[in-house]
């Protein structure tokens, strides 16, 4: 990787280049009896994505999670897509901290980049 630089026992990108991310994934299984399970699926949705989704929400109601951790628990782009969703989940209290405005500006400058965005 010529983009990373060793400072100590700790690689760190220079100056311009992407920073190298390693996300570990966590595999949870729930056992829930199947007449629960079907009053819990919502109009036929899938119940993976029904208990991330409660997972989320109680994360950030709860303070736990930051919005920008909500977001790529959900697989949201954008804050507005979450913003979206909280809203449609009745969820309106919490702090817009400033590693939140980073990762929107970050996301921001990304979608530009690529040309996804109108001017």
């Amino acid at each position: 990787m010529d983009s990373v630089t060793k400072v100590g026992n700790m690689e760190q990108a220079k100056p311009g280049e992407p920073i190298p991310c390693y996300i570990s994934i966590m595999q949870v299984t729930v056992e829930i009896p199947e007449e629960m399970a079907r009053r819990l699926m919502p109009h036929g949705q899938d119940l993976a994505r029904t208990t991330i989704e409660a997972v989320a929400i109680e994360g950030y109601r709860s303070g736990a999670l930051t919005a920008q951790q909500t977001r790529r628990l959900l697989g949201f782009e954008t804050r507005y897509e979450l913003d979206g969703f909280l809203k449609e989940h009745n969820v309106w209290e919490h702090a817009y901290t400033l590693e939140d405005l980073t990762q929107d500006r970050q996301t921001l400058e990304r979608l530009e980049s690529e040309g996804r965005l109108k001017a």
